[in-house]
């Protein structure tokens, strides 16, 4: 009986023992990837499914039934919480930045072709100021779970909402006591505690600005407890039928293409969907405006790539963002 007890207990001790190894699980969303990466071995990819397909149904400009395309239909919906959360902090950021974040910059986008709807249209001034009439948060409202805005309004969460899903999914496993995690939406990333089955920190890269879609990397950072997100003019472009590039952001107070040195920017924050937020507005600001800006916000860490009057690849790394 002796015998047949410490067996027990040493199959008992060698269970306890065994390792855990970190579960891996990616997909498409988004009109992008996804890559999660945690320290259990249960598989959440059932509930990753569902917590997207509530996402999109909130704030996909790409679903017709979705919350946001019924809105741009001018029908008078109510939001769900998602998307008064997004709601809310583009509106701070917005503040913030004074305009260079703005969701409503969607109609002039969508004339570019870099949204849902519309192809590169024959642009001119005249043009871009009849859209632009509608472009502006503040003439969007919440009211009893309400957005009241103006017909011409068209919102789109693209520049943030993407960055709010990588938090969704990080809280999700939070809330399932997964306290080592790492989750990546279209190179938007959310990482707490460590890389527990090698032990060290998470590693991530800066990709290097390269207009023939090549994916290099220029740079290797540690986070720990933080999101870091990035917007460039580098990988996503139009050209139009006489050849000429556009960039993906549109500059929400021109309504033209973003005319700056940045190639890329890299943001780490507390969360992800502030992150993605503030990566696109400085986008539109340029190197000086965001060296001032962050003054303000030391809890935001900045690293720009850019294009010097050589031609050349400089690099800027601000308040505290790590270089190895």
């Amino acid at each position: 009986m002796k015998k047949l007890t410490f067996v027990i207990g040493l199959l008992f001790l060698v269970s306890c023992n065994k390792e855990i190894r970190n579960t891996k699980l990616s997909g498409n969303v988004f009109g992008t990837t996804y890559s999660v990466i945690y320290h259990s071995e249960k598989n959440y990819s059932k509930q990753f499914d569902s917590l997207f397909a509530v996402l999109n149904h909130s704030m996909s400009n790409y679903q017709e039934n979705s919350i946001i395309s019924r809105l741009n239909e001018n029908e008078l919906v109510e939001v769900d919480d998602h998307f008064i959360k997004v709601y809310e902090a583009s509106k701070k950021i917005y503040e913030e930045t004074e305009g260079a974040f703005d969701p409503t910059i969607g109609a002039v986008v969508n004339a570019w072709d870099f949204g849902p709807k519309g192809e590169i249209e024959q642009l001119d001034t005249l043009k871009i100021d009849w859209l632009m009439r509608s472009v502006g948060l503040k003439q969007v409202t919440l009211l009893d779970n309400k957005i009241i805005k103006s017909k011409g309004t068209f919102l789109d969460f693209n520049a943030i909402a993407k960055g709010y899903g990588v938090d969704v999914i990080g809280e999700f496993l939070e809330s399932q006591n997964i306290n080592d995690y790492l989750v990546e939406i279209g190179g938007e990333i959310r990482v707490r505690g460590m890389n527990a089955e090698k032990n060290h920190l998470w590693k991530v890269g800066i990709e290097s600005p390269n207009f023939e879609g090549e994916h290099m990397i220029s740079d290797v950072v540690e986070l720990k407890d933080e999101a870091m997100a990035t917007s460039g003019t580098y990988r996503k472009f139009k050209i139009d039928k006489e050849g000429k590039r556009y960039a993906h952001i549109i500059d929400p107070k021109t309504g033209f293409p973003s005319k700056t040195s940045l190639l890329s920017i890299s943001v780490i924050g507390e969360n992800c969907m502030t992150a993605d937020a503030y990566a696109t507005a400085f986008k539109t600001m340029g190197i000086e405006k965001v060296k001032a800006f962050l003054k303000d916000h030391p809890e935001l860490k900045v690293y720009l790539i850019f294009e010097n009057d050589n031609q050349e690849i400089g690099t800027l790394a601000l308040n505290g963002f790590p270089e190895n």
